[in-house]
């Protein structure tokens, strides 16, 4: 008998529900959300087991290998298409959650979600802190320009730690009262700022080591964050049939609903990895903005500023550099330039 299981996974306890093939529930039961134990209660009482579902969440790529390691047919869903299927049901519990996932692995109604390796968790950890110490450093000198200027003093434009010392220091000399006043914040913006150089260097040099990264680093805008970005986040180019569907994977294509003589396109998704969608916006604004080099990409996406704008522009050409790069992946070769 084909045997399905669902399992509704928080941080202490795992909630699971046992289907046959007829949708009939076998068993329900409670077990500690600890892969160990998950296979054993799974082996012991499921014979014939075709498949287990979970929801992608903040366990599901500790669960889904630890399962996967002791060899238990686990698939992992989308949380957000799940939903739809979880509210059906007029109460909600983890009870209900588990027997519902459970009827999804029986039909087979869901989408299965990639799981990354550890060590591209490594990766995305890493870019991920460099992301939150950057916004912590951005969120505290806002909150010293803003203060400042309570007491009539003006911090300008400063793009450097070594002007806004000099900045500091002069308008310290107008107010000496308040510079022990602000030293606490400031102390902490520079021990920030370091740390933030640090980070890039530790980024730089994972960058420089991986042969992908250096390739995808040849394509103009690209540096070492929306490398290890684009890697990290799609990690298998084999996924994507088309290079085209990069962008898609990313959020940057519009939404579409269509139905009999409508259809309608709205703005981009957003429905894919922000991080990697972020990093493909920065590279874009940098072909557009900064790059000194002339190139075919710059010069579409400037023409596409003077009719469209410059913010469609920047995610066309966002869509089209990660199309570029997953055909930089595929092919192995670095980029040409014209």
């Amino acid at each position: 008998m084909d045997i399905y299981a669902g399992m509704d996974v928080s941080d202490k306890a795992t909630h699971l529900c046992v289907v046959d093939g007829a949708g009939v529930v076998l068993r329900r039961d409670v077990v500690a959300s600890d892969p160990e134990l998950l296979a054993r209660w799974l082996k012991r009482h499921c014979p014939g087991l075709v498949r287990v579902v979970l929801e992608t969440g903040p366990l599901s790529t500790f669960l889904y290998h630890g399962l996967a390691e002791r060899a238990v047919p686990v698939i992992c869903i989308c949380a957000r298409h799940a939903r739809r299927a979880l509210s059906a049901r007029i109460n909600k519990s983890d009870v209900n959650d588990a027997e519902s996932l459970a009827q999804l692995a029986r039909t087979g109604w869901f989408k299965a979600v990639h799981i990354k390796d550890g060590a591209t968790h490594i990766d995305r950890a890493a870019l991920k802190i460099r992301a939150q110490i950057v916004s912590a450093r951005n969120g505290m000198a806002n909150q010293l320009r803003g203060m400042l200027k309570l007491f009539g003093l003006r911090l300008g434009h400063v793009t450097t730690p070594g002007k806004r010392r000099e900045r500091l220091k002069a308008l310290f000399g107008q107010r000496p009262d308040l510079e022990p006043v602000f030293a606490g914040l400031i102390e902490s913006i520079e021990a920030l700022d370091g740390q933030i150089v640090r980070s890039m260097k530790s980024l730089e040099a994972r960058a420089q080591a991986d042969p992908v990264c250096q390739r995808l680093m040849s394509a103009p805008g690209v540096g070492p964050i929306t490398a290890l970005a684009f890697k990290s986040s799609v990690e298998d180019p084999a996924r994507f049939s088309r290079s085209s569907d990069a962008g898609a994977y990313a959020g940057l294509v519009p939404r579409r609903s269509q139905s009999g003589e409508r259809d309608y396109k709205g703005h981009i998704s957003k429905a894919g990895d922000a991080m990697l969608r972020a990093a493909l916006y920065e590279a874009a604004n940098s072909v557009l903005v900064r790059l000194k080099r002339p190139c075919a990409l710059q010069d579409w996406g400037k023409r596409l500023a003077e009719t469209k704008g410059p913010k469609r522009a920047k995610v066309a050409v966002a869509r089209k550099l990660a199309a570029l790069l997953h055909s930089l992946w595929l092919s192995g070769e670095e980029f040409r330039w014209a």
